[in-house]
């Protein structure tokens, strides 16, 4: 979007962008966007809150009125409601064993997966039948598919095939995790007395999971390969669209 802003600005179409990843903005330096904290995928911040939605979004639209530049980006400085909350009463809806620790295994790492997938699937129900919508679905796989995808991939990633016959592997593997990481995500705030912030959740999902040791183990599988192979476009998606920036200090790399 940063580099479609530039297009329509020289046909004299004000823009303004809402950016969740600075570093990316600073490359593209459209010519106005404001940086917010939030997680990926909510860039207005904690749902069901109008107000301060609101106000995120007229923080947005008031970079038009400046007339500093050329290239405008702002930090958001208020947090999303919740996320300074004391969630200490915040649980899962249901209790994990302790998460796998042998992660050389693809049928150990897929049983794990697959007993997570099992406990998690009546709370993803409730959150879809709650919600009525759910991210979850862009794979084409089911959940048990998609585990054995990455066990595969973890304990083989040369000899197992892409994911999605359409798309590179690493693409396919990108698409597959991305889905598990919801159906984790939206089964985990289904319960309906909780009222989590995106943080807790995350942390709950990269730290006490096997599904979190297994996505920080395939990106730091991936980031060596790609250094190892000089391959830029590998190293870029494993640097910055695997692990969120927050949780990018449980990686070895950072």
């Amino acid at each position: 979007m940063g580099g479609l802003a530039h297009y329509l600005e020289d046909e004299g179409i004000p823009t303004v962008g809402i950016s969740l990843i600075r570093e990316h903005t600073e490359k593209m330096r459209p010519p106005r966007a404001l940086v917010v904290p939030f997680e990926l995928g909510r860039p207005f911040g904690t749902p069901d809150e109008p107000d301060f939605q609101r106000d995120v979004l007229k923080s947005a639209l008031n970079l038009l009125t400046r007339e500093d530049g050329p290239i405008i980006l702002e930090d958001y400085p208020n947090t999303a409601p919740g996320d300074n909350s004391d969630m200490e009463g915040w649980a899962c809806p249901v209790n994990f064993l302790t998460p796998a620790e042998d992660l050389s295994d693809a049928q150990i790492v897929q049983q794990s997966l697959e007993r997570e997938i099992a406990l998690l699937k009546p709370w993803y129900n409730e959150a879809v039948k709650t919600f009525r919508r759910s991210a979850f679905g862009i794979s084409g796989k089911s959940p048990e598919e998609i585990a054995g995808v990455l066990a595969n991939y973890l304990t083989d990633p040369h000899g197992t095939p892409a994911p999605i016959y359409d798309l590179s592997k690493s693409l396919g593997l990108k698409r597959c995790i991305d889905d598990l990481r919801y159906f984790y995500s939206e089964a985990a705030i289904a319960k309906p007395d909780s009222r989590v912030s995106d943080l807790a959740v995350s942390d709950w999902l990269w730290g006490a999971t096997t599904l979190g040791k297994v996505m920080i183990s395939i990106r730091n599988q991936m980031l060596d390969m790609a250094n190892a192979t000089d391959n830029a476009g590998l190293k870029r998606l494993a640097t910055t669209a695997l692990v969120p920036s927050h949780q990018r200090w449980r990686t070895k790399h950072g």
